[in-house]
């Protein structure tokens, strides 16, 4: 019998805590190493797919940095995820004497209820407010650090 024990790997399913940096070029967007580490579920969405894919194979302990080119972590920007939101519907949908600035971000509830997505402030009008839906990472080059505390 072998005392050697296997170095867990990534793998589709892999349940990971790590540590993690995405970064444009105007600097982290998210950033987990000053805290404490992040936990997920490869495949479950919590990281784009493109992300994922350079986690599958990495073994417990890597400490890496990938360089993904423009577009390709979050997609290309895509001018149909602007638009406007009548203030209106942002009194029904939230708290009717809110006041927004562009460059807040704000959550929406998903149609079913049963998560939320963001949108940041880019325009405001007396009647409404544009929102731009798109990944603040869409369309620039991404840097994506990771150490891999823990796999399995």
């Amino acid at each position: 019998m072998s005392s050697s024990t296997q170095i867990p790997v990534v793998q589709p399913g892999s349940f990971l805590t790590l540590h993690y940096r995405l970064a444009g070029p105007a600097g982290d967007i998210i950033n987990t190493f000053n805290d404490k580490p992040a936990t997920l579920s490869l495949g479950a969405g919590e990281l784009s797919p493109a992300v994922e894919q350079r986690l599958l194979g990495l073994e417990e302990g890597t400490h890496t940095t990938f360089e993904l080119p423009a577009g390709e972590a979050f997609g290309e920007r895509n001018a149909e995820m602007q638009q406007w939101v009548a203030r209106t519907l942002l009194a029904q949908l939230g708290d009717p004497d809110e006041q927004y600035a562009v460059g807040d971000v704000v959550q929406f509830p998903t149609p079913d209820g049963a998560g939320s997505y963001a949108g940041a402030v880019i325009a405001l009008s007396d009647s409404a407010v544009q929102f731009d839906f798109n990944h603040p990472l869409a369309g620039q080059p991404v840097t994506f650090e990771v150490r891999l505390i823990g796999v399995l």
